[in-house]
């Protein structure tokens, strides 16, 4: 069975996808992308990864060629068109395409895109943990823009797979960020924190579902900075994301967070979060 891809305003073979070699989104990673997660054929918090991806757009200024509405029917349809029970939708739109110039160009109509993938949930990790390193984040200041500028991101995924790890922990002068495609989230005395939602880091979908189940389990949670150092002292920790989940996070530059195993906060958050997927 050929992928059916969802193209501007269709849903067509991929043989079929034609995107122009001047398109902006090759020139310039002049656009943006989400990411959904699929859970038994249905889209999961889906008005939320809109409200991020609409001011991801506003931000670039490029126009979806969609409404929300009919961009959500769409996206359903591809994903029955593609028989999808149990993976993602990647969706990303780009400027379009014109002549290389820095500057906006005048008349380029921009292309949206998207593609579902099988994806099983991460049984193993989330039993398990990762082990996770530490690096300096020098990516730019608006991390809360969802766009395909994703460069460091990839080179501090490989470092960590490099170096046996399963994610990098970046940190500004210490203070701990985020992670190469999720958030990280500490607890210490049975309190979770995590740093703030600011221009530093992406906002993330699953974070605000982990953090909304805390508040319902009443489990302390701060939203504020804390440091490598505090993050070498912690209890637990965890990194969250659309395809990590709740992910415990056992070592830090090979040393053990807590006792070196999941915490009890952590699975009393994986276990909430089971309880937010849309059944059959």
């Amino acid at each position: 069975m050929q992928q059916i891809y969802l193209y501007q305003d269709r849903l067509t073979p991929l043989t079929e996808v034609h995107i122009s070699p001047e398109d902006r989104g090759y020139y310039f990673g002049d656009g943006a992308y989400e990411v959904f997660r699929v859970y038994n054929g249905k889209l999961y918090e889906t008005e939320a990864h809109f409200t991020r991806l609409n001011k991801t757009v506003d931000a670039l200024r490029i126009h979806l060629p969609l409404g929300q509405p009919a961009l959500t029917q769409r996206l359903e349809e591809l994903i029955q068109a593609n028989g999808l029970q149990d993976g993602i939708v990647y969706m990303q739109i780009t400027r379009g395409a014109a002549a290389r110039v820095h500057a906006f160009p005048s008349g380029a109509e921009p292309v949206l895109m998207a593609y579902t993938q099988t994806l099983a949930r991460p049984y193993a990790s989330m039993e398990q943990g990762i082990a996770a390193i530490t690096a300096d984040d020098i990516r730019w200041l608006r991390c809360d823009l969802k766009t395909l500028n994703l460069l460091p991101n990839v080179m501090a995924k490989q470092t960590a797979i490099d170096r046996g790890a399963g994610d990098v922990i970046f940190h500004r002068s210490g203070t701990v960020t985020e992670c190469s495609s999720s958030n990280i989230m500490m607890v210490k005395n049975g309190v979770v924190r995590t740093h703030p939602a600011n221009n530093l880091i992406l906002h993330g979908v699953t974070r605000a579902v982990v953090l909304r189940l805390a508040q319902a389990e009443g489990i302390p949670v701060q939203e504020m900075p804390f440091t490598v150092e505090e993050l070498l002292e912690a209890d637990e920790a965890f990194i969250t994301g659309t395809t990590v989940e709740v992910t415990p996070v056992t070592s830090v530059d090979g040393k053990p967070i807590g006792d070196g195993s999941p915490g009890a906060v952590t699975r009393r958050l994986q276990q909430a979060f089971d309880t937010s997927i849309p059944t059959a």
